[in-house]
């Protein structure tokens, strides 16, 4: 029989994607993450309409409760339709690779969940409110703002909690602002629990508020995004890094020469709690405590991803900050970018508050971007004793088996 043929797409610049056409990527992906995941569906409207959501919102169950929604371009998968589910976001809405969804798809996701009650609800206007999760990018900031107004012109309350969490430009230097990043799961995390919960639309953007309020976070790759259809960037040199890129290969703050993980990680841990007049973003010191993401960018491998949160969690300790809870793995990518970051969710000061926090970042959600088995870290340095002291010492037994007297 003759082998396989298999035909990988050629990207301008050479690069190799394994995709149909890049006109079609996003479509095609959405399409197949619903039809993965039997609690997933989407709005029609293709193609300016990209909106997924929880096929079970509109039930009585749920005729109380906020919905929580959030989006901007494709190209960070799993975020943000990975993050639709119970306890997370009940509708994402996605524009094209590195694009802000339009005004028209924001707004039609907001009428889509605005009124879980169904059709009586909708009749009475008696909607229990949308909050939106918005990154800090001009288009998103724009096209989310616009249907709001529009919903709430509808009989729809919407409030918007705008995420900021980049420290890779000083203050001096931005002329936007923070850009919006990774540190944004931790409050979709935050908001779809408190929303699940029951809380008020009120209650929900307070909650959502305060995480965003307290989350900071900083990039670094060896490589630059590339997106299929364009030419591959080589803006980095072989053999260098750069720190604070943006996720969608803006150029970051500095590029310096490759070198052992757990010095990059302090690097960036340095720069987030830097607190100069310029910075100032996170203090943080002896006797506080963190959740940490380290979020993969896209193409680095699961043991970097391993070494890198085993050397954050051990220069944190150092400090005398509390690890409480750990999140890793691919959340907010930038297409193929070979790099990671890590976002530092400053838990409150207080008990109450921060027993509050924590409950929402385990809370239970079947979003399938939300990686599993989180919850409270074990002690450093836990082990389990080996039954036998000497691993290497080995006895004939009495007996042997069939195969084991072939072996002999």
């Amino acid at each position: 029989a003759g082998a396989l043929a298999i035909t990988v797409p050629q990207c301008a610049g050479g690069g190799v994607g394994f995709i149909n056409s890049p006109e079609n990527i996003v479509v095609e992906a959405i399409e197949g993450l619903v039809q993965s995941h039997s609690h997933l569906c989407r709005l029609d409207g293709y193609p300016e309409v990209k909106v997924v959501l929880r096929s079970d919102w509109v039930s009585p169950k749920n005729a109380h409760k906020v919905a929580i929604i959030s989006g901007g371009g494709a190209g960070h998968e799993p975020a943000h339709a990975g993050f639709v589910g119970e306890g997370m976001l009940t509708a994402a809405v996605s524009g094209d690779i590195f694009a802000s969804p339009s005004a028209y798809s924001v707004l039609a996701a907001i009428r889509s969940v605005g009124y879980p009650g169904g059709e009586e609800q909708k009749k009475k206007k008696e909607s229990p409110g949308v909050l939106l999760v918005v990154k800090n990018y001009t288009g998103d900031r724009i096209n989310f703002t616009i249907a709001a107004e529009q919903a709430r012109s509808e009989g729809i309350p919407v409030e918007m909690v705008f995420v900021a969490d980049d420290c890779a430009i000083p203050k001096s230097k931005g002329v936007t602002g923070r850009r919006g990043i990774a540190g944004t799961c931790f409050v979709h995390k935050v908001a779809g629990a408190a929303a699940e919960a029951g809380l008020s639309l009120k209650a929900v953007k307070e909650e959502a508020l305060q995480a965003a309020q307290c989350v900071a976070s900083i990039g670094v790759s060896s490589t630059v995004c590339h997106i299929p259809g364009r030419r591959k960037s080589s803006r980095i040199p072989e053999g260098m890094i750069e720190m604070g890129l943006g996720i969608h290969g803006e150029p970051g703050a500095e590029t310096i020469a490759k070198r052992p993980v757990t010095r990059v990680v302090g690097d960036m841990l340095k720069i987030i709690t830097d607190e100069s007049k310029d910075r100032g973003y996170m203090s943080l010191g002896g006797g506080d405590s963190v959740a940490l993401l380290m979020n993969n960018l896209g193409s680095a491998t699961a043991l970097e991803i391993s070494v890198a949160t085993r050397d954050a969690i051990r220069r944190l300790e150092e400090k005398g900050v509390r690890v409480e809870r750990v999140v890793a793995g691919p959340l907010m990518t930038s297409m193929d970018m070979a790099g990671f970051s890590i976002s530092l969710l400053k838990l409150p000061s207080a008990k109450s508050e921060r027993e509050r926090m924590l409950y929402r970042l385990d809370s239970d959600t079947n979003a399938p971007g939300w990686p599993r088995g989180g919850g409270e870290r074990p002690m450093w340095g836990k082990l389990v004793r080996l039954e036998q002291e000497d691993p290497c010492l080995f006895q004939r037994p009495a007996q042997l088996s069939h195969t084991g007297r072939k072996m002999e």
